[in-house]
């Protein structure tokens, strides 16, 4: 059945804006899980503009579920890794200009490196995700590298403008799964997946996994953490009325999910 992880990213954007101790990430962790989460994604950047060190090694101590710590491919977040031993990692690209991930890793470039990486991590027992574009290189690419498990980067879908393009993007998406399955890989999915545009995605076919963290959490702040969790999966699930398909159509989807009423 496909799972929720529920990224807390945001939780601790609201703590730092002030630099104080509220609100914890890792308490936000907690009731997201209780909520029904299935798993809880943290994101520890360089210039640690939201997670902090002490925050994914409590999470580590704390997750019930599973722990998906996501972090650029550099020495110093590889030791982290190592020390911590999250249950699995997402390789994300970052840069200190972007407000959040402006898109996937590019692995076919860079095969080499990030093989070294992914094969450092699984040899300790981390299996590792990369998060990548839809495109046949990359996924190829990922695969080549023996990657477990690939995250398709659905902002593009996210942020299209009208009905068709959602629906080439929701297309692209699907081919993406396709490839991927065949090549061996797990699929998982996230960046600017809401409420509204959740359930096309969850119909993907081999789809394991959603990562949704910003549309969670601003909608959290105005009706609580555990209800904005439980309608979430209810939008992505759709209380299971709908078989999941290859690729459903965005004319279908419209108008269902948790808020639609």
């Amino acid at each position: 059945m496909l799972t929720l992880g529920v990224n807390i990213d945001h939780i601790a954007t609201i703590r730092q804006a002030r630099r104080t101790v509220e609100p914890d990430p890792v308490a936000a962790a907690v009731l997201a899980e209780l909520a029904g989460a299935d798993g809880i994604t943290a994101h520890l950047r360089e210039d640690r503009r939201h997670i902090q060190d002490r925050d994914i090694r409590l999470l580590r101590q704390t997750v019930r579920t599973h722990l998906n710590m996501e972090m650029a491919p550099t020495e110093e977040m590889i030791a982290i890794a190592l020390d911590i031993k999250p249950d699995y990692i997402t390789l994300v690209p970052e840069r200190r200009e972007e407000v959040t991930t402006e898109g996937g890793l590019d692995i076919a470039s860079q095969k080499s490196r990030l093989g070294e990486v992914v094969a450092q991590l699984q040899e300790a027992g981390i299996p590792v995700s990369l998060f990548i574009d839809a495109d046949p290189a990359q996924i190829e690419a990922s695969a080549a590298i023996n990657a477990k498990f690939i995250e398709l980067h659905t902002g593009s879908y996210a942020e299209a403008k009208d009905e068709a393009s959602r629906q080439t993007q929701l297309d692209l998406l699907a081919k993406g799964c396709q490839d991927a399955i065949a090549a061996g890989l797990r699929v998982n999915a996230g960046h600017g997946l809401t409420y509204w545009n959740v359930y096309p995605v969850a119909c993907l076919e081999g789809m394991e996994e959603l990562n949704i963290g910003h549309s969670i959490i601003a909608r959290a702040s105005l009706v609580g953490l555990e209800r904005a969790v439980r309608e979430m999966k209810q939008a992505m699930l759709r209380k299971g009325k709908q078989p999941r398909s290859k690729a459903c159509p965005i004319s279908e989807a419209k108008g269902h999910g948790a808020l639609a009423k």
